[in-house]
């Protein structure tokens, strides 16, 4: 199985590679994509049979020394991170290729180096080669972000691309900084060094900061609504469930394994939670169309993730883990349900839509499922997450967390209300204009499995539970992921 882990990244680069050959062959792209992307989400499904009991496969490109070598390692945490984003880019290329969306000859090859880069940030086992890949994700994702033209989405990809290689260069200094001062960035080599280094721990501090600008953690989330919207739809969903959340998954990682969870940071991180929590769940309840609602509550969301990480306990990880893994279905099928939107009545301002229950019911079946869910109402994923989450916080005492993260659950729900009344609730379209702006049900299958997954995931949440518990475990005790990738 480890000599297979090179493959996630390698298979969707090759793949766009041929395809850039063959521009104009659309359904060749489409089956490619298709093909090479179901590839990868049945190997992850193997690496989470593998590691579900604290294995950790790893090869190191070339044989060579650990400290050298270009190596890749999974654990639970990683392994659930590339079968949760596999899932996410099928369902964006089939929604793609359903609607049409598809048309431009790079759109393909771009998204699977997107996709490429994420997979392999995930399984990297160095700081150094997590920049590498990190760069290799967003290179195509300027080109996404602007796609289709326009000055409003070029001056949105501006500031994007601008956010994001101040981010990278802030990345960049921080691994040298780390490089510098302990002459290695291999995470092996790396284990609790900050606890034990003050230098060590300011050097990684840069590192963090970066990942927490690439993750739109608040203060330093304002480029976030200010570009995702103005993003192509569909590619947006993309961008929703693969880049910021491969930010937090570093994030996680590196405060894991260089400052082993070190309790003196916790008042930092929880406050970051908070503050994300409640800006985020607050700027959606100010804006008047969906995705810019969609958007803030990618803020919002990341909070309750980061609440779990401050804790730093097997529970709160286990639920910090359980969160993202559900939290990345339902927020894509919310943004591929705005996609279908935009696609019918080229606008998704709430104040210009009414009564698409009546009329597009397989479309607000799949929104009303992924949105109960990301409010956190039985019994769909999200309570089972925001549950868990909110008993661990208890379990810490920590009050005004668990008053915060219920309130900001309310508030949730009443931007999931705002968004139902104005598109969905209300008189129907004309039966002319119905006809006019219906969305094929075969665009919004893919939103509706994912909303039938987190209602899945509620009643049947087992499975998930104990990966997340395993991955959890790892973050807590990491040393045999330590001393795989270390090779001692």
């Amino acid at each position: 199985m480890s000599r297979l882990l090179v493959l996630p990244f390698a298979a969707p680069l090759l793949t766009a590679a041929l395809l850039l050959a063959v521009p104009r062959r659309r359904t060749a792209h489409r089956l490619a994509g298709l093909a090479v992307t179901a590839a990868v989400l049945v190997l992850a499904v193997a690496l989470l049979v593998v590691t579900r009991d604290g294995t950790v496969p790893v090869e190191r490109i070339g044989g060579w020394h650990p400290l050298v070598a270009i190596g890749f390692a999974a654990d639970a945490f990683s392994a659930l991170m590339v079968t949760v984003c596999a899932v996410v880019v099928l369902a964006c290329l089939a929604t793609t290729a359903a609607s049409g969306d598809d048309h431009d000859p790079l759109f393909v090859p771009l998204v699977l180096v997107l996709s490429a880069g994420a997979y392999g940030a995930f399984l990297t086992a160095d700081l150094f080669n997590l920049f590498v890949l990190v760069e290799v994700m967003l290179v195509p994702s300027y080109a996404l972000a602007a796609l289709g033209g326009g000055a409003t989405r070029l001056g949105a990809a501006r500031v994007y691309v601008a956010m994001n290689l101040l981010a990278s260069t802030i990345l960049l200094a921080g691994v040298g900084l780390v490089y510098g001062v302990t002459g290695t960035v291999q995470f092996g080599d790396l284990a609790a060094a900050a606890r034990t280094s003050p230098t060590v721990a300011v050097a990684a501090g840069v590192v963090l900061l970066a990942l927490a600008v690439k993750s739109a953690v608040v203060p330093w989330h304002d480029w976030l609504p200010r570009t995702y919207p103005e993003a192509p739809p569909v590619v947006l969903a993309l961008f929703s469930g693969l880049l910021t959340k491969v930010g937090l998954y570093a994030l996680i990682r590196v405060y894991a394994v260089v400052y082993d969870g070190d309790p003196a940071y916790h008042g930092v991180i929880a406050a970051a939670a908070l503050l994300s929590m409640v800006v985020g769940v607050f700027g959606a309840l100010g804006e008047a169309t969906m995705r810019r609602v969609l958007t803030f509550h990618m803020v919002s969301q990341i909070g309750y993730v980061l609440l779990g990480l401050a804790l730093f306990t097997a529970a709160s990880l286990a639920a910090a883990v359980f969160y993202l893994v559900q939290y990345i279905l339902v927020k894509t099928a919310l943004f591929l349900c705005a996609a279908a939107v935009h696609a019918g009545h080229r606008t998704d301002r709430l104040d210009r839509l009414s009564g698409l229950s009546t009329a597009q019911p397989v479309l607000a079946l799949a929104f009303a499922g992924a949105a109960l869910s990301l409010a956190g109402l039985p019994p769909f994923s999200g309570f089972v997450a925001k549950f868990l989450l909110i008993r661990a916080v208890g379990d810490a005492g920590q009050w005004v967390a668990v008053t915060v993260a219920v309130g900001v659950s309310l508030l949730t729900l009443a931007s999931m209300l705002k968004i139902w009344g104005g598109a969905f609730w209300g008189e129907p379209p004309a039966p002319d204009e119905v006809a006019a702006t219906r969305v094929p049900a075969r665009t919004v299958l893919p939103a509706l499995t994912l909303a039938v997954v987190s209602l899945l995931l509620g009643p049947v949440a087992q499975p998930l539970l104990g990966l997340a518990d395993t991955a959890a475990a790892g973050l807590l005790d990491p040393d045999a992921y330590l001393r795989a990738v270390s090779g001692r």
